[in-house]
């Protein structure tokens, strides 16, 4: 006969729960924090950082993470957008063609045909507008925006507007989603597939004394789980950000370097189902480093 928790041991049971919950969540960014990163200067003010956590100890999986850190002087690089409008191109073809330091692969498209589902503007001018939800409502991943004015990029949150992204003042603009924190406050996440389950994935965060990260979590296979949108969110606090936002990820989850092996890939994209740097997905717009214009 089974036996039935009684109502007396509830109390001891939710606080053994509770503590074990908060030991792994003391164990995951203990291990982020003090993991041996790798890192290497790839440009002035521009590092290469990179850490495989290989004995499933990072949210009880293996996991490997890359990411570009710039520091903010503008006066050295800056960031920008690489985009087609029907065209899809791999994040390191986007990259060399723009004469690109970096690159990250950047918002949600459309696969058959090419383009951005998501606003985009360059340069000023208006490339794509939102392609709004059946129920004529925004996607999570077009309640947020990367902004760049004059090669220094922020994030910002959507303020329940129609037109809230045409009204932006900033000459570069990509909407993505979802916002996972901003000035240090965590955003509310719904408990949809999307967010709850371990995929690649890709994202942009800011540090308070305004450096900037572009990450890759690679998954989909042994070596890397990947990551849920509450993990990630606590991976970007852990390495120094106050605000954070969700790019495309999944088979699109790639991060390139110009001066790199491998055709600049640095990560391990999941599009080809190998542990190789061979498996980029073509996308239709990307975040790029450059160096700035003197």
């Amino acid at each position: 006969m089974k036996k039935i928790l009684s109502i007396k041991a509830l109390p001891v049971f939710l606080f053994l729960s509770a503590a074990h919950f908060c030991l792994a969540q003391n164990l995951d960014s203990i291990a982020v924090v003090s993991a041996k990163w790798e890192k290497q200067r790839i440009a002035p003010k521009t590092t290469l950082v990179i850490h495989h956590f290989k004995e499933k100890n990072l949210f009880s999986a293996n996991q490997n993470i890359s990411y570009v850190e710039v520091k903010n002087n503008r006066k050295a690089v800056g960031f920008d957008i690489g985009y087609e409008v029907k065209e899809l191109k791999t994040t390191a073809t986007f990259g060399k063609e723009n004469n690109a330091i970096a690159a990250v692969n950047g918002t949600f498209f459309d696969v058959k045909n090419g383009g951005s589902v998501d606003f985009i503007k360059v340069d000023g001018k208006e490339i794509t507008q939102n392609r709004l939800e059946k129920n004529n409502k925004r996607a999570m991943h077009q309640q947020a925006a990367v902004v760049i004015s004059k090669g220094k990029l922020s994030l910002k949150k959507w303020d329940g507007s129609e037109k809230w992204e045409n009204n932006l003042q900033e000459e570069d603009i990509m909407l993505s989603g979802p916002l996972l924190s901003l000035n240090s406050k965590d955003e509310a996440l719904d408990s949809v597939p999307f967010n709850t389950l371990r995929h690649p994935r890709s994202a942009i965060g800011i540090k308070p004394n305004g450096n900037v990260i572009l990450l890759t979590i690679d998954g989909r296979n042994d070596n890397s789980a990947g990551v849920n949108l509450f993990e990630l969110t606590k991976i970007m606090r852990w390495l120094g950000c106050t605000s954070a936002i969700n790019l495309d990820g999944g088979g699109s989850t790639t991060l390139w370097i110009n001066t790199m092996p491998e055709n600049g890939v640095i990560n391990y994209p999941a599009d080809n189902k190998k542990w190789d740097h061979e498996g980029s997905r073509k996308v239709a717009n990307v975040i790029l480093i450059k160096h700035t214009k003197k």
